[in-house]
């Protein structure tokens, strides 16, 4: 098993838990096809950091508890709450809830106090056995906020008002009523002097005085080449994110436009504009404080970073040159990304069953509880160069007309790329076997074919090594011999035993027993010692062109002569005696393929079990 690790800008990022895979196996088809999932990289590449650390189909929002022991996420189907241990590095519980969470807050040191905006206008108060309390609110909810101070919830919704429940007094209180028109997306508290900042659907932040309960001031961001009016907008965009540095003095704002803009409370220009370049809304921004001694090539780890995430890509960097550190695009959409603080953990809440997890050493060490990661990058790092598409069909233009899918160019399906497109490989074999029916039976004949051809050149053929004395006796009777069994089916090194046990199954008509009896005395002619000298010694020799041999062997002049005119050029094939018997036997060789070939075809689905 490997890390996958990812090196942008010389910045290695771990992949520590979850995988690349967007899709989500149950258990049961695991235990099916155990076997093939041992042959799919990425999924043998998975790394389970923490046990169970995911949801049946996607998870929503994600916290770490501030002692930092515990870690707490939502998510569906069907909505529930999920705690996790991190001494054990596993689940602690899950809990059931009514409806999808939109936001969730952490009210004590621990797992044990918690407050969730629900998606049904409702707010539930969870302690560490059950949900503890539940009230409605008048509008939608968008956000809410804590202040500790006052034991205020702020929750602000499709509103211009900004509602209070004091959990000391079990009350709501009134109000704060906004300058927005259309309602407020993001609230945040200020840790160091508890300024509250109300980021507006109008595209401004109003900042309130919990002392004096009223706005303090407003901040009205412009960026270039944005059309504004838009909507009725002041701005031409919403603000969709916002965080406030632990100095007090620092907040970054998010924008529905993907721009990132830190501003000094003290000042109302940014010292820093930063474009996400996908244009999606700044879904999660946070301050990341430099540990110090870190460093990397190019620049110092030490100084203050931002994390800014939409739903396509996370960026980290620099506060003061605005210079990128790394970036990760996970491999679904983010819902949600959290940090550990004074490490280099990263959770991201995503589009998926499984929470990525990610570390990023130059970032900061590892936690106490997972202190093992600090040897097990540099031990099972590994970067392999993957195939962008492994499930895909590369296919032209002319290929898609063919299929009948080119009604589908410009659609999600089909991902151009150079002179075609890219499809996936089950569609495109589906619309395959539809367009030609008959592909698998044509494969499947090719494939006999192929076979059979390779029987051929592979076989070793037998040759028999004929005397020099009496060389025509010799084939003769070795034709007579070969013949005869290949007639009866039997091999061409079979024994006498199996050419008699052969015969007396078939027994029947006299002519094949005489046949049998003319091939067993062939058979030990050419096999009987005794008469070896009569293939080997010269005096033996038989001279057919002798008067004596041609009167004694009238038929096989007659044949012989038959044979000569019809391997002479222009000869009659007709012009042999009716009155001669031709008793050559077929070339046993000849026999033989055509029996092996009867057989491989006939034997042919054995190919495809």
């Amino acid at each position: 098993m490997v890390l996958p690790v990812n090196s942008t800008n010389n910045v290695k990022v771990y992949t520590v838990s979850g995988s690349n895979l967007s899709r989500k196996l149950p258990d049961w088809l695991v235990r099916r096809k155990r076997r093939e999932l041992q042959k799919d990289i990425e999924w043998t590449r998975r790394i389970e950091l923490i046990q169970d650390f995911e949801f049946p189909e996607a998870s929503l929002r994600i916290k770490v508890t501030p002692d930092q022991s515990h870690c707490m996420a939502t998510g569906v189907y069907k909505p529930q709450i999920r705690v996790f241990d991190f001494s054990n590095v596993s689940m602690k519980f899950d809990r059931h809830t009514d409806s999808e969470n939109v936001n969730f807050m952490i009210l004590s040191d621990d797992w044990t106090k918690s407050v969730h905006l629900q998606s049904d206008r409702s707010l539930e108060f969870h302690n560490e056995g059950q949900m503890h309390f539940r009230t409605r609110i008048p509008r939608f909810g968008r956000d809410l906020a804590y202040h500790s101070p006052s034991c205020d919830v702020l929750v602000g919704g499709a509103s211009n008002e900004v509602w209070r429940l004091n959990i000391d007094q079990g009350r709501f209180m009134t109000p704060f009523q906004t300058q927005s028109k259309s309602g407020i997306n993001v609230l945040k508290v200020n840790p160091a002097h508890q300024l509250f900042g109300f980021g507006t659907e109008d595209g401004a932040v109003e900042f309130w005085d919990p002392r004096a309960r009223n706005c303090i001031g407003t901040l009205e961001p412009t960026i270039p080449n944005i059309l504004q009016p838009v909507d009725g907008t002041r701005s031409g965009f919403e603000i969709s994110a916002m965080d406030f540095r632990g100095d007090g003095l620092g907040v970054a704002i998010g924008t529905s436009s993907g721009h990132v803009m830190l501003y000094d409370l003290r000042q109302s220009r940014p010292w820093q504009v930063k474009d996400q370049q996908y244009g999606l809304p700044i879904k999660t921004l946070q301050w990341v404080e430099g540990q110090g001694g870190a460093h990397y090539e190019g620049g110092a780890v030490d100084g203050a970073k931002i994390m800014s995430a939409d739903s396509r890509i996370i960026k980290l960097w620099s506060v003061d040159s605005g210079k990128p550190f790394t970036s990760i695009e996970p491999p679904n959409d983010i819902n949600d990304v959290c940090m550990m603080p004074g490490s280099g953990i990263m959770f991201v809440a995503g589009e998926c069953s499984e929470i990525q997890s990610y570390f990023i050493p130059q970032l900061g060490p590892a936690p106490r509880w997972a202190h093992f990661l600090e040897n097990l990058t540099e031990e099972m790092e590994q970067n392999p160069q993957q195939t962008v598409y492994d499930d895909y069909k590369f296919v032209v233009r002319r290929e898609l007309e063919a299929l009948g899918l080119s009604h589908l160019i410009g659609s999600p399906v089909l991902k151009p790329y150079m002179h075609g497109f890219f499809v996936d490989l089950r569609l495109y074999e589906r619309a395959k076997s539809i367009a030609n029916p008959f592909a698998y039976e044509e494969y499947r004949v090719r494939r006999v074919q192929q076979k059979l051809a390779e029987a051929r050149e592979s076989r070793i053929r037998a040759t028999t090594k004929l005397p020099k004395v009496n060389r025509a006796l010799a084939m003769r009777l070795l034709q007579m011999q070969k013949g005869e069994k290949a007639k009866r089916g039997l091999p061409a090194d079979s024994s006498d035993e199996d050419e008699a046990e052969s015969t007396a199954k078939r027994a029947g008509g006299r002519q094949r027993k005489k046949a049998g009896a003319a091939a067993a005395a062939a058979s030990a002619v050419l096999e009987d010692n005794r008469f070896r000298d009569m293939f080997s010694n010269p005096e033996f020799e038989v001279d057919e062109e002798e008067d004596e041999f041609k009167q004694l062997h009238t038929v096989s002049q007659k044949q012989k002569l038959a044979t000569e005119s019809k391997m002479a050029p222009g000869g009659d094939d007709d012009s042999s005696d009716d009155d001669g018997m031709d008793i050559r036997a077929p070339d046993a060789a000849h026999l033989e393929d055509e029996e092996e070939d009867e057989e491989s075809v006939g034997s042919d689905d054995e190919y495809f079990q």
